[in-house]
């Protein structure tokens, strides 16, 4: 369940308390994100909406340790990440989180497989265990059969195929999706939506996804409106889980 007025149980995945961020330019001071309280529990896929500049961007950052707040807190399983160190949050998020982009930001000299590969590089694992994993990784989102073609070779649709299974490769516990339909086409968006839908049903993955489409929205189970840094309105979508 999501819960966005700072009362949720000490059970919720993660949580977000008094969250504020503050940037400054030249000597004003710009509010993105104001006293912001959220809840969400495990296996929720839940979409961010809002205008360009109303924080949902920032948001996505701050509770995947991208980036520090101004104020407030952040939780994810227990941990409070905003009070990690850079070493520390830098650990954490090679093994709690998955980061899908819309601009894929695959490496193009590299091969669907040794981009899928990446996040496996800092970690204990042999050579056959990182090979099993990507292989693994690339079943699932069904680019088996492309795992030696590089980024040229591959349709939009399946460059965000490979960017998704990079981020599932370490089996994170949740997946920030950063307008993760925004540079494709309806067709390959729909797949994309397919395959996320499909690791949270399934694979039982907490997603977080920040989008300007209300047909990618609709694929959430609860939709929240961020405007000026702060939610305004949440929409339970009729979906089943």
């Amino acid at each position: 369940m999501v819960k966005v007025d700072g009362r949720g149980d000490e059970s919720a995945l993660i949580r977000a308390r008094g969250l504020g961020k503050t940037y400054r330019r030249g000597g004003e001071e710009i509010h993105v994100l104001q006293g912001l309280n959220l809840d969400v529990d495990a296996g929720e896929f839940i979409a961010f909406m809002g205008p360009s500049g109303s924080g949902k961007t920032t948001l996505l950052n701050l509770l995947g340790g991208l980036d520090v707040p101004s104020a407030g807190s952040v939780t994810v399983a227990g941990d409070e990440i905003t009070r990690m160190s850079a070493r520390k949050l830098t650990s954490w998020r090679s093994r709690h989180v998955g980061f899908v982009f819309q601009m894929y930001n695959l490496i193009p000299v590299l091969t669907a497989f040794q981009n899928v590969e990446l996040p496996l590089l800092l970690t204990s694992l042999s050579k056959a265990q990182r090979r099993q994993h990507v292989e693994t990784a690339l079943d699932v989102v069904g680019l088996s059969d492309r795992m030696h073609h590089y980024p040229r070779q591959l349709s939009g649709g399946q460059e965000q195929r490979v960017g998704i299974a990079r981020a599932i490769v370490a089996d994170p516990t949740f997946l920030l999706c950063d307008e993760p339909t925004g540079d494709l086409d309806r067709k390959s968006a729909d797949e994309a939506l397919d395959l996320i839908d499909r690791l949270v049903r399934e694979f039982g993955k907490t997603a977080l996804m920040v989008t300007h489409d209300p047909l990618a929205a609709e694929r959430a189970h609860v939709v929240l409106h961020l405007q000026k840094g702060v939610l305004v309105d949440t929409v339970t979508m009729g979906r089943a889980r």
